[in-house]
């Protein structure tokens, strides 16, 4: 009897936990059904006084108060000295996806900081992509090449990688700076799919596709590809590798492409040799070096998410935990 009790606990929750999940799903298709325009919010941190007063805060730590009094009485001096109006560093960041997502917020940072940069004022963006779909990378170096046609100062810094997509973003900077062993390069196309006609054929199932145009599909996953088809589509990459080939001599002339459009990636250092790169440095270190001469400022715009991400996160972790509780309640008795 005690064992149908807890069976039937067992099956009242489990219930309880399905109906949850049909209603956030109702929630999240209803939500999905009424699409609105996403907004966001700009946002300027100001990486010199968070700088400064971590300084600060390390310096009370190790000194004694007498020394620390002067240590900040040297500091007030140094700022009443400086010039009343510093350029501006604005560090802007992307960290990319395969389909160049992030160049939404991209758009609204950039366009932020056109309408109040002045001609000595610089961007630093810290990219870090290993690349993706085409238009979405080359839309993405256009934000960026807004800076370049209004004349501003463009550093990019590559922490980690920025290959393919992510180094045609790169080669838009003024300068590229990357630490020793940073993944760059990557001028290449790739394209690759799975090809079920045999599997299909075997079973018995037909696949029809009908199209108007020679080439309005050169090969397919379930038909049978063709060798034209498959020579077309190889062409069309070649065309899309000598684009590429030709934005990245268009912005790094000092580069010998011919050498570097391989598909290869290099580290860092090799980089350097290849004048994939300006210099070999940290972006933490980029910015230590502008504390004293610029205003430092970090812009971000933040995407407000909508109800069914919002909801569709939001539930996925209550029901992750209420399934972990109703498991340990129900077996560990």
């Amino acid at each position: 009897m005690a064992f149908l009790m807890e069976y039937g606990m067992f099956l009242a929750k489990a219930a309880t936990i399905v109906f949850a999940i049909g209603l956030v799903v109702g929630i999240v298709v209803n939500a999905s059904h009424k699409p609105k325009a996403k907004k966001g919010q700009l946002e300027f941190t100001d990486l010199s006084k968070h700088y400064r007063l971590q300084t600060a805060e390390l310096q009370e730590r190790l000194l004694d108060k007498k020394k620390f009094k002067q240590w900040q009485k040297s500091q007030q001096k140094e700022l009443k000295q400086q010039p009343n109006a510093l350029p501006c560093l604005f560090v802007l960041e992307f960290n990319g996806s395969m389909d160049a997502r992030e160049t939404e917020s991209l758009r609204e940072e950039v366009s932020a900081v056109l309408a109040i940069a002045k001609p000595d004022d610089e961007v630093l963006l810290r990219l870090e992509s290993g690349g993706g779909v085409v238009h979405g990378y080359g839309l993405a170096a256009s934000q960026l090449d807004r800076l370049r046609q209004q004349n501003i100062s463009l550093t990019i810094a590559v922490d980690k990688v920025a290959a393919s997509g992510g180094y045609m973003m790169a080669c838009i900077g003024t300068k590229i700076i990357a630490a020793p062993f940073a993944i760059l390069g990557s001028i290449g196309v790739i394209a690759q799919l799975p090809n079920f006609h045999k599997f299909l054929q075997k079973n018995d199932v037909d696949f029809e596709q009908f199209t108007a145009g020679e080439f309005k599909r050169t090969v397919t996953l379930f038909g049978e590809n063709t060798d034209k088809g498959r020579q077309k589509f190889q062409q069309e990459l070649e065309e899309t590798h000598g684009l590429f080939k030709r934005f990245v001599e268009q912005h790094r002339p000092q580069l010998d492409v011919s050498q570097v459009a391989t598909g290869e990636h290099w580290f860092g250092y090799q980089a350097l040799d290849l004048q994939l790169v300006d210099q070999i440095q940290t972006s933490d270190d980029y910015l230590m070096t502008k504390l004293s001469s610029h205003r430092v400022f970090k812009v971000t715009y933040q995407l407000k998410k909508g109800l069914a991400e919002k909801v569709g996160m939001g539930s996925a972790n209550v029901l992750s935990l209420w399934w972990q509780k109703l498991v340990q309640q129900s077996w560990l008795r």
